[in-house]
């Protein structure tokens, strides 16, 4: 079950709860891990992916068999497997990717990590990672995650989320201030 201390709730929580200790216990954290995040791109890359796991048009069937395929195909865990097809059973898969996001977060929480989301203009270059990383560890200590998105419309610049805390030095929004300020001007 979600409790107060991990902050998961809803059923996200509870079925990143189950799993995690489920790996926990099997001494498989990493693997299972490692299978969430494959699976994660894979859902965030597909359109139809994503279709095929938010419809209700789909029958459990059909949804068991595609995610069994893409399981099987990744060379992903046993436990992943069998925990993904009771998802796709209870007709949750609509709830997956919070699912992941919240095994991510929670692992990375229990080990001490900080994860940062960072969204960039461009990909990053070894040294500009590694930049980022060394001053986000300065900042707030300890081990330090960081998730790279990219988003070309930002132009340039950065947007970092830590937590609930956002610090977006991206020339996008720098031009969108600039151009707040200049209709007040007139």
């Amino acid at each position: 079950m979600a409790d107060r201390d991990t902050g998961l709730s809803g059923a996200a929580g509870r079925y990143a709860l189950a799993i995690l200790e489920l790996a926990g216990d099997k001494n498989q954290l990493d693997p299972v891990a490692r299978d969430l995040r494959g699976l994660l791109a894979a859902i965030e890359e597909s359109e139809d992916l994503r279709r095929l796991i938010r419809s209700p048009l789909f029958t459990r069937a059909q949804q068991s068999k595609v995610m069994a395929s893409i399981l099987e195909k990744s060379g992903a865990e046993d436990l992943t497997r069998r925990f993904v097809m009771v998802v796709a059973e209870n007709r949750r898969l609509f709830v997956l990717p919070g699912i992941i996001k919240a095994y991510l977060a929670e692992l990375s929480r229990r080990r001490g990590e900080l994860t940062a989301e960072v969204t960039s203009a461009a990909p990053l270059s070894e040294a500009q990672h590694a930049a980022l990383v060394e001053a986000i560890r300065s900042k707030h200590g300890g081990k330090v995650q960081v998730e790279v998105d990219i988003d070309r419309s930002l132009i340039g610049g950065l947007i970092v989320k830590i937590g609930s805390r956002m610090i977006d030095s991206s020339l996008r929004s720098k031009l969108q201030r600039l151009q707040l300020a200049m209709k007040g001007v007139g």
